[in-house]
């Protein structure tokens, strides 16, 4: 009979994996693009792209795919909120300003409150199957 891993170790997976793939594919999808694009009427837009934005998300729903199919809706959330928000911390935490916190703070909430109901959409679908 095979026992697998202690259930409070696949509790503490169910974050850590959800929030290290976070910052990796923060890194890969918006790490490398750290300049705006001045247009010729001098506005300014940027640093990220659309396409980059819709990819992270995309890509993201692999890790919480992982943890809530497992019942772990609430690593799921946690794990991705946090590397989420410790990635665009360390991102954004260059600007003089100090308006980097405000953005910061709208990226956990908006990642808490889309996880949780991508989450728990997850959840039930699998418990339907």
């Amino acid at each position: 009979m095979s026992q697998g891993l202690p259930k409070p170790v696949l509790q503490l997976l169910s974050i850590l994996v959800p929030a290290a793939a976070a910052l990796v594919l923060w890194a890969a999808w918006l790490g490398w693009d750290q300049h705006r694009d001045v247009h010729p009427d001098g506005s300014t837009t940027g640093p990220y792209e659309a396409w980059q934005v819709i990819g992270l998300v995309l890509t993201l729903l692999a890790p919480v795919y992982w943890a809530a199919s497992r019942r772990y809706c609430a690593g799921a959330v946690l794990g991705t909120t946090l590397g989420l928000t410790v990635a665009a911390y360390a991102d954004w935490s260059d600007d003089s300003s100090g308006l980097f916190v405000i953005g910061v703070g709208l990226v956990m909430l908006g990642s808490l409150a889309a996880t949780t109901i991508v989450s728990a959409v997850i959840a039930s679908a699998k418990r339907d199957a």
